[in-house]
């Protein structure tokens, strides 16, 4: 790319980014694009917990003993409307499809109605289902509680949302997304989405505890991971990505901060909030975070899901190094630094670190190591088989 094209590049995703909104690291970090408002529709005869954006109060139990059991089948059998909307394109032509050609009637107005109205989330659960307990996290928009559901006494992280927040960044559609698109993942390494309600003010979501918290405070700790660490996450995180892949789903924002840990040290990737469903077409959207932007995002081309191989290859270095390779004092200094590809390996660094990183952070998306292949590298398969082994003589030794 020739200078001129690369600085008429740069100012125009100057431009861009002057139009959004740059929020801190932590777990809501993300730039937040101005765009048209999707408002969400409420019932006026739903209950109001509050009129105001004050944190909704733990009850007594401040904290909970996490159970081995799995959440409850009321949990897991919560539907969102993206199902609705699938089980509603039936044409009268065709018929009840449980119905047609047996002889038995379609159902009436009234068993519809009663069938919708299970099916609202809004109707199944309310925030009297649950005792509240502590604070887990504070983001932009609202807040995470630990909290319990009361019948169960299953153990959940609860996300509380602000409407007021919501419409006021212009990212209803956003939400209803990541809703949609995080309640159908199936996956060890992806927080589970179980379901979600709402009141006047709230928008609640019901997720997957996970009680180490987040990586982003990990890393900051350690400062950086060592190998067998760093090639345990990238593993993990491998095949998560190439679940979501399978099911044409685009993360588009990974890193540390939408990273939490299972009581176990296991990876969950937790914010689906830049994640788009996108089975045949190319997406031009400018989105995620700087450091992580691959280049086709800062030269405005068209992405499709290589953009997470890219981010993968940006997580493994900070992994290890403790700071991503691209980091630079201002916007465009690092945007040249994407745009060249320009990484510099501190001497701690293994070869076979740097080959996996360098397949990963190619400037062609089609040059990209796939997801399939990062996990059989041989300095994933080393490093894991390491871990491995240590786990089982560990055990072995306590038996």
């Amino acid at each position: 790319m020739s200078a001129d094209v690369l600085k008429s590049n740069l100012n125009a995703m100057g431009k861009k980014f002057n139009n959004m909104e740059l929020t801190g690291k932590g777990p809501s970090s993300l730039y937040q694009e101005k765009s048209k408002a999707i408002h969400l529709q409420v019932p006026s005869n739903k209950p109001v917990a509050s009129t105001s954006n004050k944190p909704i109060h733990p009850s007594k139990q401040g904290t909970f003993a996490v159970p081995s059991h799995g959440p409850p089948s009321r949990l897991t059998h919560t539907k969102t409307n993206v199902e609705d909307k699938e089980n509603a394109g039936i044409s009268r032509k065709e018929g009840h499809p449980n119905t047609q050609g047996t002889g038995v009637p379609p159902p009436s107005k009234k068993e519809k109605k009663d069938k919708k109205e299970k099916k609202d989330p809004s109707s199944i659960w309310s925030l009297a289902d649950f005792d509240i307990g502590k604070p887990l996290g504070k983001g932009k928009f609202g807040n995470v509680y630990l909290a319990r559901e009361k019948k169960s006494k299953f153990i959940v992280a609860l996300k509380v949302l602000f409407k007021s927040q919501l419409q006021k960044s212009n990212v209803e559609h956003q939400l209803r997304r990541e809703i949609e698109i995080q309640s159908h993942l199936r996956h060890t390494n992806i927080l589970r989405l179980y379901g979600y309600f709402y009141d006047e003010t709230r928008v609640y979501l019901i997720l997957e505890y996970a009680p180490r918290g987040e990586l982003y405070k990990e890393l900051t700790k350690n400062e950086k991971f060592d190998e067998k660490r760093t090639a345990n996450y990238i593993s993990q995180l491998a095949a998560a990505l190439l679940y979501c892949h399978e099911k044409k789903v685009i993360h588009r924002d990974i890193k540390p901060e939408n990273l939490l840990l299972s009581l176990k040290g296991e990876i969950k990737i937790a914010d689906f909030g830049w994640s788009v469903h996108a089975p045949s077409s190319k997406r031009s959207t400018l989105c995620g975070t700087l450091d992580y932007l691959p280049p086709e995002m800062i030269e405005g081309k068209m992405h499709d899901e290589k953009v997470d191989l890219w981010s993968l290859g940006i997580l493994c270095y900070e992994f290890l190094v403790g700071k991503p390779p691209f980091e630079a004092e201002g916007h465009n200094e690092t945007y040249i630094r994407i745009s060249k590809g320009d990484v510099r390996y501190p001497s701690h660094v293994s070869p076979g670190a740097r080959d996996l990183i360098g397949r990963l952070l190619q400037k062609d998306p089609k040059k990209r190591l796939p997801l399939d292949k990062v996990l059989i590298h041989p300095w994933i398969v080393n490093n894991t088989m390491q871990q491995t082994s240590t786990v089982t003589e560990t055990s072995t030794k306590q038996s």
